[in-house]
């Protein structure tokens, strides 16, 4: 098989994946008309059509489903014998994409970003942050980073040294005329700046003392999907707000925010950097894991 074949079945598995042209040319950091390019002239040289084009949407042909359900392993396969190249190397090379929580993402990475990429000079990281839960595997991720509960089965779990804990902070003014809550029920007598994820479900605030778990489901005019918009709308007043501690720290240090129910909020589960297990971690990979666990 010609390198130009070989590009071509890469570029199709790619469009196959994500049923998006668009999407397909950024995993593969080309352009959209590219990846149209390459997928007429599969088109062409096979003589069957392998997707339905419309404006609005992309999907498989039955052709088109055959031939993905083939290749996909085999492409992985393929991808799977140059990683373990890798590890024959005497220092990291080449790209490692990882998959994070968006809240967490600037405390969890930060220093580890800096200390990897000067130490290892042949390694590229690339991150995206999300809270939309993903799965590593079909997003074509060489590793995750989730709490503990939110591991997918198949997986291989690497406690990395950062822990978190969630406060519930309100500011001065909105204290003012309010008593600060004593117990996670008081939070019913509040206005309360809600979490929603990507998909649309509201988070609720959970709380635990001496093994008592108690979850609070609140409420309030604003919603929002970012912990950083929570911080800064209970900093000009709008509410309580329910945030990792360290993306509250610059407002509890400079006093714009206060924190409330501190006995009721212990440190959080332990967070774990995952990737698959039937993979062999790359030279790069292991270098992201001991940085982690550092």
């Amino acid at each position: 098989m010609e390198n130009g074949e070989l590009a071509e079945l890469a570029a199709f598995a790619a469009v196959a994946k994500q049923l998006s042209f668009h999407k397909a040319a950024i995993e593969r950091g080309t352009s959209s008309s590219a990846m149209s390019h390459a997928i007429r002239n599969l088109e062409t040289r096979v003589g069957v059509r392998l997707f339905h084009r419309t404006t609005r949407s992309v999907s498989l042909t039955e052709a088109g489903e055959q031939l993905f359900a083939r290749l996909d392993p085999a492409l992985e396969d393929m991808r799977s014998a140059v990683e373990e190249l890798n590890s024959y190397r005497a220092t990291p090379f080449g790209t490692i994409r990882i998959n994070v929580p968006n809240s967490i993402a600037p405390f969890v990475l930060g220093e580890v970003t800096e200390r990897l990429l000067k130490h290892n000079p042949g390694l590229k990281l690339e991150v995206i942050a999300t809270d939309t839960m993903v799965d590593i595997v079909e997003g074509g991720f060489d590793a995750g980073i989730r709490f503990g509960e939110r591991l997918s089965p198949g997986m291989i779990a690497v406690r990395i040294n950062a822990r978190f804990r969630f406060t519930v902070v309100g500011s001065p003014d909105y204290f003012k005329d309010r008593p600060m809550p004593a117990t996670p029920q008081d939070l019913h007598n509040h206005v309360c700046i809600r979490y929603a994820f990507p998909s649309g479900t509201i988070f609720h605030w959970e709380f635990m003392r001496q093994g008592e778990v108690v979850q609070v489901e609140v409420d309030g005019p604003l919603t929002v999907d970012s912990q950083e918009l929570m911080a800064d709308a209970a900093a000009r007043g709008l509410g309580l707000a329910y945030v990792w501690e360290e993306r509250a720290a610059p407002y509890l240090q400079a006093g714009r925010l206060l924190r409330c129910l501190e006995e009721w909020c212990p440190v959080d589960e332990n967070i774990f950097l995952y990737f698959p297990s039937r993979r062999n971690p790359s030279a790069g990979l292991r270098a992201l894991i001991d940085a982690m666990k550092a």
